[in-house]
């Protein structure tokens, strides 16, 4: 079993999305820790605010698979196939960690940069997991999230 830390976020019918969305993560990866959710501005486009929020829970699949299932779960909420990377979403699911993996391929970066770049996902993600080292950076959540947070960057 590995930890695994996604970023989940939705600007469409978010109340209704997001708890539909742990539903099936909880159907999927059974017990999960959540973060509180944050009410953030749409980035990259222009859109209503988004919910965001970290969830954590071990997997038994490997990266890929686990990863793969993350899509589909946002494929069965409503995501469309061709949908841009800033746009409006039901759901949007981002693997962050899965373990200590430290991967970079064309369709998964683990660590994910979002970590480093967005409060809005670097917050959720101190909130539950405030100890927990980043494995290419070595700090912590929370020293990390000082850093962010001094810099003043989306929230």
């Amino acid at each position: 079993m590995t930890a695994c830390y996604v970023s989940a976020g939705s600007n469409i019918d978010k109340e209704k999305n997001i708890d539909a969305g742990l539903k099936s993560l909880r159907e999927m990866f059974g017990e999960l820790t959540i973060s509180p959710i944050y009410e953030t501005v749409a980035v990259g486009f222009y859109g209503d605010n988004f919910s965001n929020l970290v969830v954590g829970f071990k997997s038994n699949f490997s990266v890929h698979d686990t990863s793969q299932k993350l899509r589909e779960l946002e494929f069965k909420h409503g995501r469309s196939l061709n949908s841009l990377k800033f746009s409006p979403r039901t759901l949007d699911l981002d693997l962050l960690l899965f373990g200590d993996a430290i991967i970079e391929e064309d369709d998964l970066q683990l660590p994910r940069s979002d970590i480093e770049n967005y409060l809005f996902v670097l917050q959720p993600l101190a909130d539950i997991a405030p100890d927990l080292v980043h494995p290419i950076l070595k700090k912590t959540y929370r020293e990390m999230l000082a850093l962010l947070s001094a810099k003043k960057l989306v929230v």
